[in-house]
């Protein structure tokens, strides 16, 4: 295997690390200093298997910033509604904003390592894939995954249900 340039690998690999940050971070100019940050720490010692690399340091720079935040007082938000393509209705955008409110809180209530498995598994990730980046064991992935998914649906339809209650007083 040849090894590749960082021009390669940022080609390859930037637009899905910035998008998993954005996510994480809800903030894309940080996002954007944080996919500067590891493809700056790829040209320091370029990868030997650079996807789950390069995510793996991305993860590591975002729980990173996530301690700075939280002991400056700032709450970080996981995933940001993405810009319609079309114009909607103002209820259906209403609608949107509040499903993608819900869907944050609940991924908020996630473990650390479920929000991960996740968020990796929305970018593409195989399972070998997101076994070396997660540090989990490849036969752990896919119970892994399917408990994340079911803790998220079970914590979206907590806040959901609460969030109706509230709504009905």
């Amino acid at each position: 295997m040849t090894p590749r340039t960082v021009e390669e690998l940022f080609a390859e690999y930037h637009p899905g690390i910035l998008r998993m940050l954005i996510r994480r971070t809800g903030d894309p100019d940080r996002a954007e200093d944080l996919a500067a940050e590891v493809f700056a720490r790829a040209l320091a010692a370029p990868p030997y298997n650079p996807r789950p690399w390069l995510f793996a340091v991305a993860l590591n720079l975002v729980r990173e910033d996530g301690r700075r935040s939280v002991r400056q007082g700032r709450r970080l938000e996981l995933l940001k509604a993405e810009s319609p393509q079309h114009t909607e209705a103002p209820d259906e955008e209403f609608e949107r904003n509040e499903r993608a409110a819900t869907v944050r809180r609940a991924l908020e209530k996630l473990t650390e390592r479920d929000r991960e498995v996740l968020l990796l598994k929305a970018e593409g990730f195989d399972y070998d894939e997101i076994a070396a980046t997660a540090g989990l064991a490849k036969g752990a992935v896919g119970t892994t995954l399917a408990r994340a998914r079911r803790r998220l649906v079970e914590a979206y339809r907590a806040l959901d249900a609460e969030e109706g209650h509230r709504a009905a007083r």
